[in-house]
């Protein structure tokens, strides 16, 4: 029989599928045979002909699980199921049949499932496929991945075990993200001894990692629907800072440190030209991602000549102005896709000194 863990979280966006990919990498370090299943998708992409929730398509991607795409994603949600739901054209018991079956299918293959619920643990219970409802139906142990903090940790866990204490099921951890480094230890001592009535223990997970949230040159190309002009293979790179070219040339260069996106005028001709040149000089092109050139002004024909010819990566929006994109940028959440190297493989790595997989295999024994 397949052992199940079903990976939940406190709120949307806390990290369920970041620790989805680590728990599979270091579950197929110790099993054969290692299954991914999510229930009820609220975000569909097409993905080999078949429309499944987008993180399912990440994960067969990235573990080559494309033989069980077809039952790893049996309920996604559409534009009009919810009102359908409510009009009784779909009833909830037939979604959770599928989920059910899915579910069952894969075990007959798998000696270990991790199962990634959907935003936080009440989205679904419009059509009856909330987090709990779902761990329950597949009696599926719960982990429970949080931020970390404490007032505002445990003051959340008091409405969410609620919820899944009405659906009588069993948390068994909750995992501890976005620790400050040198607070770690200190941080989930105070976690412990707060909720040390609790039935639940108390893991450690992340230390607070920037660069995982932060975009890549192929996320604000598609945030911002711009094509990219010159070298493709920066797009997977991470942008670690984004610079708004108002200042002088010299300072913006002084300002390159990291890895960066610019946001520059198209009548900044110095800047631009500058800019191309130092992307192919060893102690600036680690630090220059690429530029997104505002302004309704054409560029000059010379500088679009040498952007061009010195491949530097480069997006044109000619409505919004760079303090706009900047607020646009700033405000994005990134999500990681399976083009994601960089991302995947510190995962992979982070997962190897973070995570205590054993501690995590016996819990859910």
């Amino acid at each position: 029989m397949a052992k199940k863990l079903f990976v939940a979280a406190i709120d949307k966006n806390s990290g369920k599928t970041t620790t989805s990919i680590s728990l599979m990498h270091l579950a197929r370090k110790k099993y054969d045979r290692v299954g991914f299943i999510k229930p009820f998708g609220a975000k569909s992409v097409t993905h080999n002909g078949l429309v499944v929730d987008k993180d399912v398509a990440l994960m067969a991607q990235v573990f080559d699980l494309r033989q069980e795409l077809e039952i790893m994603s049996p309920v996604v949600l559409h534009q009009d199921t919810t009102r359908k739901v409510v009009d009784g054209l779909i009833s909830p018991l037939e979604l959770q049949e599928k989920i059910i079956h899915a579910c069952a299918e894969l075990e007959k293959s798998c000696d270990f499932i991790i199962i990634e619920g959907s935003g936080h643990p009440g989205v679904g219970s419009i059509v009856g496929l909330s987090n709990a409802r779902i761990a329950r139906l597949l009696d599926a142990p719960v982990l429970l991945v949080t931020d970390g903090g404490l007032g505002n940790v445990v003051d959340r866990l008091a409405m969410i075990q609620a919820l899944f204490e009405k659906e009588r099921v069993d948390v068994r951890a909750i995992l501890v993200n976005r620790l400050i480094p040198d607070k770690r230890e200190k941080s989930l001592d105070y976690l412990r001894r707060a909720l040390a009535g609790e039935p639940f223990q108390v893991m450690g997970g992340f230390n607070y990692q920037p660069i995982l949230a932060n975009p890549t040159l192929r996320r604000i190309s598609t945030l911002l629907e711009l094509p990219v002009h010159g070298s493709k293979k920066e797009l997977q790179k991470i942008i670690h800072s984004v610079l708004v070219g108002a200042a002088s040339t010299q300072r913006i260069t002084e300002l390159l440190q990291e890895p960066s996106l610019i946001l520059a005028t198209s009548s900044r001709d110095e800047l631009l030209v500058t800019l191309a040149h130092l992307y192919h000089m060893p102690e600036y092109s680690d630090h220059i991602v690429g530029l997104v050139i505002t302004g309704a002004t054409p560029m000059a024909p010379i500088t679009r000549q040498i952007l061009d010819k010195s491949r530097i990566p480069y997006m044109r929006e000619e409505e919004l102005t760079s303090a706009e994109l900047y607020q646009i940028i700033g405000k994005d959440v990134s999500k990681i896709i399976a083009e994601d190297s960089e991302k995947l493989d510190l995962i992979r790595s982070l997962a190897e000194t973070s995570l205590d997989f054993a501690a995590i295999d016996e819990i859910f024994s």
